[in-house]
């Protein structure tokens, strides 16, 4: 059955009946009023939210779904999430009248089996009609939850075997009917979660559909229903023609990515994920046949609605950013995801980790084989992160509280062709801005000790990626604390020749007689006083590093971005002068002889 739902959810959809002419400028100005709706759902749940996952992390996305189910406009929010909210929307099209849609209502899914992600995940959407009673649209919001009612607080239980272990599952359920709150269904939701924050936070998403619908609204009654569906009609054939265009200048061929992830959360080592991306005239395929298929893997399961979504998401990246965020992208791309792999999983599987691993292992093995076809524009948009220490505890009153790790960091910021790795935060998290140190510490018993980036924590290349940073937190009370460790034995792969970036490590009670390291998963317990020290990868590289401009290796030894030694042994650079009065200078002469030698060696071990 959830093979066959995934099918009807994903097959494509007709354009709606619309009798008006539309021209281009139109439609743009349509298309805009609906990015400029998107924004405006994002903005208020952003500022009227409890949570600072939401309030200041900004985890969230909004979009809006036409009356057939195709994405209309995706505009605010992280990359990955951009492409799920259709899916759950659509299942909610196909019941609409065993819900008893009408103006007004707002509705919450979360169903990893109905077109959801994980759990934490929430989406709340609402139906937007005309004024003849026609529905058009519906305006979507999705936001990450801290908690989600099941065994571990945040939905995250290491050893889950299926998804009612991790927390309540929604697949269409009523919180808003003809515009009156229904209190008994709202307040069995919040009596379903832990943390006494997610009742603002559920309210605010209510509050943002709602407020977006009325502006959506507002716009059918100044264009009428028939132009503004000729507008979505006309924005998404042009997105699907600007995407045949883009892959019409690549060449022809096959091209293979294979990416391991270390371990499922049992301990199994080498969970696979491979992609085979296929290009022929103005066609892409993109096809995970290969991808680990192992039924009692545990932990490595990612929904198929987030496995078409990481999927796009790096799809696109390799495309001109100019292109409108639409159904169309779908429409031009071809995506097959076997049956039953880890990235479509048999119904009621774990969800709540594979929105980590394999989900980002897909993007990488996509961006791997595309890197092959458009180099230049070759950055993973992922996090290897395995899963942030999550560290859990209850205050005087007993009410539990989570620090869920999500706070500042540099990680995973690979070099692109031309451009080095940069920034505190990877890709993927796009408009996500990671929690502030002061912040965190205002609300948990917890002490962030450093932060700071590593030497030599970014894989070496012509172009290099962005050190990784270690993070050291104290926690001042008695807590728990949670961990998945990945990305030690398969770290950040480098492109186009460029070196890995470094390796994921994770240490507990870090100076004590008990310090240990984290080699898969933990659920520990920390006594007061306790430190806990996360050593995150840095990007990969891009390039042979001998190609590398010896003045931007100088400049990276000045910076503490490389060391002298890895100057010399990776760069193949010999600089003169000291460090600690900075006057290191390139010797060019012994660089390009040491460089001939090094290129020897190589080339002899081939």
């Amino acid at each position: 059955m959830s093979y066959e739902l995934n099918r009807k959810l994903a097959a494509p959809r007709e354009p709606l009946p619309a009798t008006a002419a539309i021209d281009q400028v139109t439609a743009d100005i349509i298309r805009g009023a609906f990015e400029t709706v998107c924004f405006e759902a994002a903005t208020y749940l952003g500022r009227a939210a409890s949570s600072p996952i939401i309030n200041q992390s900004n985890e969230r996305n909004a979009a809006i779904v036409d009356a057939h189910g195709r994405l209309a406009m995706g505009a605010i929010g992280t990359p990955q999430l951009t492409f799920v909210n259709q899916m759950e929307t659509r299942w909610g099209l196909m019941n609409q009248e065993r819900y008893d849609w009408g103006p007004g209502d707002v509705f919450l899914a979360n169903d990893p089996d109905h077109g959801g992600g994980h759990l934490p995940d929430y989406n709340v959407y609402g139906p937007v009609y005309d004024e003849h009673g026609e529905l058009i649209c519906i305006q979507t919001l999705q936001a990450h939850q801290g908690d989600t009612g099941g065994k571990d607080p945040g939905g995250f239980t290491l050893e889950a075997t299926d998804v009612f272990t991790e927390g309540v599952i929604y697949p269409c359920l009523k919180l808003v009917h003809r515009g009156e709150l229904r209190r008994d269904v709202f307040d069995m939701v919040v009596r379903n979660n832990r943390f006494a924050t997610f009742a603002g936070d559920i309210a605010a998403m209510i509050g943002g559909v709602q407020h977006a619908a009325k502006m959506l609204e507002d716009l059918l009654g100044k264009w009428g229903a028939e132009v503004v569906k000729a507008a979505i009609n006309h924005s998404i054939e042009h997105t699907e023609k600007r995407m045949h265009e883009e892959i019409a200048k690549w060449p022809d061929g096959a091209y293979e990515g294979t990416v391991l992830i270390d371990h499922d959360t049992a301990g199994t080592k080498d969970i696979k994920v491979h992609v085979t991306c296929t290009v022929k005239g103005d066609q892409l395929t993109v096809d995970l046949t290969g991808t680990d298929d192992r039924q009692d893997l545990v932990g490595v399961w990612n929904t198929f609605a987030n496995s078409r979504s990481y999927v796009m998401t790096q799809v696109i990246t390799h495309m001109d950013p100019t292109i409108v965020r639409n159904e169309g992208m779908f429409n031009a791309v071809e995506i097959v995801i076997p049956e039953g792999c880890i990235a479509q999983p048999p119904p009621n599987k774990p969800a709540a980790l594979g929105s980590f691993h394999p989900a980002c292992e897909i993007t990488e093995a996509v961006c791997l084989a595309l890197s092959q076809v458009a180099p230049e524009r070759a950055q993973p948009q992922l996090y290897k992160i395995g899963m942030p220490n999550a560290v859990i505890g209850f205050d005087a009153n007993g009410m539990m509280w989570m620090d869920q790790g999500v706070d500042c960091r540099s990680m995973d910021v690979s070099a692109v062709q031309g451009i080095d790795g940069w920034g505190s935060c990877p890709n993927s998290l796009g408009n996500l801005i990671l929690s502030e140190a002061e912040d965190a510490e205002s609300r948990f018993p917890i002490l962030n000790i450093s932060r700071e980036m590593t030497t030599d924590g970014g894989g070496a290349g012509q172009w290099r990626g962005a050190p990784g940073s270690l993070n050291v937190k104290q926690v001042l009370k008695p807590t728990s604390a949670m961990a998945w460790m990945v990305s030690a034995d398969h770290p950040l792969r480098g492109m186009c020749g460029g070196d890995d970036a470094i390796p994921y490590s994770n240490h507990f009670e870090v100076g004590s007689p008990n310090e240990r390291k984290i080699e898969h998963t933990a659920q520990d317990l920390l006594p007061e006083g306790a430190v806990i020290a996360y050593q995150h990868g840095g990007g990969a590289g891009f390039g042979q590093p001998l190609l590398r401009d010896p003045e931007a290796v100088k400049e990276d030894v000045l910076d503490e971005y490389v060391s002298l030694e890895a100057a010399r042994a990776k760069y193949g650079v010999v600089l003169t002068g000291s460090l600690d009065d900075y006057t290191l200078a390139v010797d060019h002469a012994a660089t390009e002889a040491l460089r001939a030698e090094m290129e020897a060696v190589a080339e002899a071990a081939e």
